[in-house]
């Protein structure tokens, strides 16, 4: 009866990947009731605690967002950009990579890729090396980010199996690992595919005067106009990045410091600290709360819980009711190699496109097989692999801003700009991961080592910006 659960919960993953969106959560709660009254199987739990740290997070970052402070992060990373021109290729990736660190969302790259686009071609860059890199840091940087949805996964689920795991022990693993994985796909991307001068393909594009009128569009240029009040902007962002501090401040050093009242858990401070956050950002910015609802995080982010809510549920009821033979079937391998852990969330990553969902669906049966918590923070990266196929919302964006046609999906579908660099960024970023997390890579010898890259790249970096590049 396992694998005529399976089935049917590949199945639900299928038509939701049809329909996209929440279809995932109302298809999981479908799930449930068919394995509740035709299988009869006993309902999971829902993941509630999961549920309440994401709803929390969103609704301070959602409150940032209504006061303009998203928007003032990416024009100070839109200066940065166009400041320094020939390093887009490292400074876009890193751009999107720190937005999603600082707000929880990989949504935040979409303000940022025209930017991308016009900075690279008038370069004369490849547009294809940033975009598709800024993407992939986009949603590398989640399993970094202290506030995202990623994060309340893996406390919650540790509280729930009485582990001591704090948010510092995650973020000293999942931070130097993801941002290495950036640096090296970043590094590889440098050279990928042909100068646009040098590309039989775009010159011939470029013979259409239509094409080559269209590739640069000074309505993408810089802006001084201002969106939004600035003070209020300056105000929210001010108090956002301060919350952020205390929360870490507090997970890392909270029960040590005797800053938590006995018996409450870091994940239920998380989601206190953060609604107070959003309390203090609205009344110090006096915004109207209706605009709150109405932003694209709170958006993104309601369709996270109700996703999360409905296949996790799913994935949580047949697991609990299999949860014998499922150890039966993996318990050797798991313990004699528990690294293969992650080409399991690897491999659902593939079809579930959140982090969180696959973390909450995963996490608790690593706990279940006995895998040591350090190897599970170790291999967190590996939660990313929607890049595989190129559907994902920030994918397609970058396809429909990049107008040289460069960053695309190729003719076999899997040959798409995004695989090659996806698979680097995260394929390195889960080595360093659980070497970092298990003890085979000292955290001192890390940086030396990227600090020996972050030179040799720059050195490299000032040697191609004393290049003439020019648009054909």
């Amino acid at each position: 009866m396992f694998y005529v659960h399976m089935l049917l919960l590949f199945a639900v993953i299928f038509v939701g990947i049809r329909y996209g969106g929440i279809a995932f959560g109302l298809l999981g709660g479908l799930g449930v009731s068919i394995l509740s009254f035709v299988f009869g199987v006993a309902p999971g739990n829902p993941p509630i605690g999961v549920m309440l740290i994401i709803l929390a997070v969103v609704a301070a970052s959602a409150t940032l967002e209504a006061t303009g402070g998203l928007k003032l992060l990416v024009k100070y990373a839109e200066k940065l950009l166009r400041k320094h021109p020939s390093k887009v290729v490292f400074l876009g990736p890193l751009c999107t990579y720190s937005l999603t660190v600082l707000v929880g969302t990989g949504h935040s790259v979409y303000p940022l890729l025209p930017v991308i686009y016009d900075v690279s071609i008038k370069r004369g860059i490849r547009p294809e090396r940033p975009m598709a890199m800024a993407t992939i840091a986009s949603q590398m940087g989640i399993t970094a980010s202290p506030i995202a949805a990623a994060a309340a996964v893996v406390m919650a689920t540790a509280a729930t199996n009485q582990l001591d795991i704090t948010l510092g022990q995650v973020l000293l693993v999942t931070i130097p690992a993801t941002l290495t994985g950036v640096l090296i796909a970043a590094t590889w991307s440098l050279k990928r595919g042909k100068e646009l001068n040098q590309d039989p393909e775009f010159l011939a594009r470029c013979q259409d005067p239509q094409f080559k009128a269209q590739l640069i569009d000074e309505s993408d240029a810089k802006s001084d106009k201002p969106e939004h009040d600035g003070q209020k902007a300056k105000r929210g962002l001010t108090v956002f990045l301060l919350g952020i501090v205390t929360v870490i401040f507090v997970a890392m050093f909270g029960k040590t410091l005797g800053l938590l009242p006995d018996g409450v858990k870091t994940s239920t401070a998380l989601q206190f600290l953060m609604l107070s956050v959003g309390a203090i950002i609205l009344l110090s910015t006096n915004i109207d709360p209706k605009k709150i609802v109405k932003t694209n995080v709170f958006v993104a982010g309601m369709s996270a819980v109700i996703i999360i809510f409905g296949i996790a549920w799913m994935s949580d009821t047949i697991i609990s009711h299999n949860k014998p033979y499922i150890i039966s079937l993996v318990e050797d391998v798991v313990k004699t190699h528990p690294w293969t852990f992650a080409i399991a969330m690897y491999v659902a990553s593939v079809f579930l496109k959140s982090q969180a969902a696959v973390l909450t669906i995963m996490l608790p049966l690593g706990f279940t097989l006995g895998i040591p918590g350090e190897v599970l923070i170790g291999v967190l990266p590996a939660c990313y692999a929607y890049y595989f196929f190129p559907f994902y919302p920030s994918d397609l964006a970058a396809i429909t801003f990049d107008r040289s046609g460069t960053t695309r999906i190729g003719k076999y579908i899997l040959n798409h700009s995004f695989f090659i660099p996806g698979f680097i960024g995260v394929f390195s970023a889960t080595c360093i991961g659980y070497a970092l997390s298990v003890g085979l890579l000292p955290i001192w010898l890390w940086g030396i080592a990227i600090v020996g890259l972050a030179l040799a790249v720059n050195l490299y970096m000032n040697r191609l910006s004393s290049e003439t590049l020019t648009l054909a």
